[in-house]
């Protein structure tokens, strides 16, 4: 596959899309298929039939756009009207507007700050190509960063380039990408090479966002899975997913055959000497398998467990190999970067946590969705004018950034940046981006109860810190909201943390006192409130 090949393809599909005068889109991710947007294309297919209008409507079903409280949804170029909550009953009236008025009572305007205070990146095609179909990837400059990469640059000028953007690692810890990338680079084979794996196992409670990508645009992934084993020296990857994704599941294998199809995957990928082939790996729903070793492990036919480091697997990883693993949204960023330069990419975002990020936007908000934003923007635009506020006029409380893994952050820290450093500051974390906004009527200590009962039932039970102190933990905190709690318990609850926090093996451990912290303090009032008087 050459460039002008590439090109021909995009200018076939462009001129055949350009054949039509309207194109309507209906989302048909997870979101909005829950809510029978699969009926709502067929009804619209049939009465684009019915009316004869086939010769000049075109209709498709897209990834995510988005808006996910109001779907399902649908969108009509060129008139640019985005309906919503649209049911099978609404076609006839739609298809009949084309070109005519609006149907007001469906529409949802673009111009709400949900959509104008986002900036996208890693969404960029979401909800505006159909995922099933790699031609349309293509017409939007899909693998034309690959090409750019196999034919006119160096490995090393790749992973500069990579470096040079600040693109940090987007699965939570946010550790420099192209480091990462040139220390694999920088390793010796294995018997078996090295390996590119992508972390796709999304297990936050309230986070929706890897498998969305996957859903709306899983090409983006493959490219940028590819650019990565090219850079690093690589020929075999895997992409580790949860057998829960279904869809995305599906998308992800068409995607492949798609992409080895035309020779952008398997051996001389465009012409070139470069060799890659990407596998599926299913993963059965454990939390810890976020975690890079025991993702290894379980890729590996073993339980998932981790297992300590040093050797990173950057060194010794696969089967002992060196190997590369991102998360979804990581490898989703690396086509742009390529295709529109590190420099553009470093001017998003703040001077340590550069470009964007996508977030799952949940819980007491208007606007649940997905969202991108630019790495700096408050937590306060993106609940009260990206989100639409708290509904019923009820008063905001605290956000929980990082799933179990982060904190809640209370209402004085509206106007804290979003970035990995404030987030830090602030006793959260900016995780793989779950986002979930809690209102007065949530009890603090209930939601710590809540995190520290999905920690201890994920706990995998390799190392006691994490196996017994979160079980301890969570009895505690059961004991203070059963009304049984005593001033003692609090102080055992906080030894707790710190123990299960520096001598657990691996990340969920680690991490999974923080939501505990972050309640004990901001909001202590409401556990000494619940605590049984010593007189």
């Amino acid at each position: 596959m050459t460039t002008d090949e590439l090109q021909q393809i995009s200018t076939i599909e462009q001129e055949t899309q350009g054949q039509y005068q309207h194109h309507v889109c209906v989302c048909v991710a997870a979101g909005c298929l829950s809510s029978q947007a699969d009926v709502v294309q067929e009804s619209l297919a049939k009465e684009i039939e019915r009316q004869g209008m086939g010769d000049k409507c075109h209709i498709k079903g897209v990834g995510c756009m988005g808006l996910c409280s109001r779907g399902p949804l649908v969108s009509v170029d060129p008139e640019g009207v985005l309906y919503q909550n649209v049911k099978p009953s609404d076609s006839a009236e739609i298809i009949e507007s084309l070109g005519k008025e609006k149907v007001s009572r469906l529409e949802c305007s673009t111009e709400i700050p949900f959509f104008q205070h986002q900036k996208k990146i890693v969404l960029e095609n979401s909800g505006l190509i159909d995922p099933n179909r790699i031609e349309e990837y293509i017409a939007v400059g899909g693998y034309g960063s690959l090409v750019t990469c196999l034919t006119e640059m160096t490995p090393s000028e790749v992973i500069d380039e990579i470096i040079k953007s600040g693109l940090r690692g987007r699965g939570g810890a946010g550790y420099p990408t192209g480091l990462k990338w040139s220390m694999v680079a920088k390793s010796r084979p294995g018997h078996n090479g090295k390996y590119i794996v992508c972390n796709a196992d999304e297990g936050d409670p309230g986070a929706f966002m890897d498998r969305s990508v996957l859903e709306s645009d899983p090409h983006r992934i493959i490219e940028g899975m590819t650019i990565a084993a090219y850079a690093v020296g690589a020929t075999n990857g895997y992409i580790y997913v949860r057998a829960e994704y279904p869809l995305a599941i599906k998308r992800l294998r068409n995607a492949i055959r798609q992409a080895s199809r035309l020779g952008l995957l398997g051996n001389e990928i465009c012409g070139t000497p470069h060799r890659f082939n990407i596998e599926l790996r299913l993963g059965a729903g454990a939390f810890v398998c976020g975690e890079e070793t025991a993702l290894l492990a379980s890729i590996e036919g073993k339980r998932g467990t981790p297992r300590p480091r040093p050797p990173f697997p950057a060194e010794s990883g696969l089967w002992e190999a060196p190997t590369l693993i991102n998360n979804v949204e990581t490898f989703a960023n690396i086509a742009t970067v390529i295709r529109n330069g590190s420099s553009w990419f470093s001017a998003i975002g703040t001077e340590k946590s550069k470009g964007t990020k996508v977030f799952a936007l949940a819980g007491r908000v208007e606007n649940t969705g997905l969202i991108e934003v630019p790495m700096g923007i408050t937590l306060r635009e993106i609940i009260f004018e990206i989100g639409g506020g708290i509904p019923g006029g009820a008063r905001f409380k605290a956000v929980q950034t990082g799933g179990p893994s982060g904190g809640c952050i209370p209402e004085n820290f509206l106007d804290a940046p979003v970035d990995y450093e404030s987030l830090n500051r602030l006793g959260s974390i900016m995780g793989s981006g779950g986002m979930i906004v809690m209102d007065e009527t949530s009890n603090m200590v209930d939601v710590a109860k809540f995190f520290m009962d999905f920690s201890r039932s994920e706990s995998c039970g390799k190392c006691t810190p994490c196996r017994v102190g979160t079980a301890v933990m969570y009895d505690l905190l059961a004991r203070i909201t059963d009304g049984e709690g005593r001033e003692q318990d609090l102080s055992m609850l906080e030894e707790l943390c710190d123990l299960v926090k520096n001598t657990s093996l691996c990340g969920l451990g680690q991490t999974a006192p923080n939501p505990v912290l972050s309640t004990l303090r901001y909001f202590r009032e409401e556990y000494n409130h619940q605590l049984v008087s010593s007189e």
